[in-house]
């Protein structure tokens, strides 16, 4: 006989419970809301007209990757965070706040109204925008606040 394999004795992983996974989704749905609403706002502040170019959608979207960048550097490589805050404020606030789904629609309503070109350069002027903000505002977030520590 031989020796079972090593994949054989490992235990089984098993998902975390709903009870464990609760102040999760509990935080992730406030967070949600909170941002949702702050979008919503920016949208009656600034409303687009039916044939206009989305610029609210398109300065939401840059202006929360941005805050994300800012945010993931300093909660994982200057100052450990609350286990909740990361989904709380990441997934739920900055989620709720950026929307890519609006985006689409954007594209959509652009392209069907006869701006198809406006449409394409947005389709793709957008995930470089957002890119770009995080890129940016993470490495600025590095370079000023480790400069900082002892």
């Amino acid at each position: 006989m031989t020796a079972p394999e090593e994949s054989l004795r490992r235990p089984v992983r098993r998902p975390p419970s709903w009870r464990a996974q609760a102040p999760v989704v509990a935080v992730v749905s406030i967070g949600g809301a909170v941002g949702a609403t702050a979008r919503y706002a920016a949208s009656l502040w600034w409303t687009t007209p039916l044939k206009g170019f989305p610029w609210t959608t398109l300065w939401v979207n840059i202006a929360g990757c941005a805050v994300i960048g800012v945010f993931m550097v300093v909660i994982t490589e200057i100052r450990p965070a609350h286990p909740l805050l990361r989904p709380f404020f990441g997934t739920g606030v900055l989620g709720g706040f950026t929307t890519f789904s609006t985006y689409a629609v954007d594209i959509r309503r652009l392209i069907d109204g006869g701006q198809a070109g406006t449409g394409l350069a947005y389709l793709a002027a957008t995930p470089l925008a957002a890119l770009t903000a995080v890129w940016l505002a993470a490495g600025t977030t590095r370079r000023v606040l480790k400069g900082r520590q002892p």
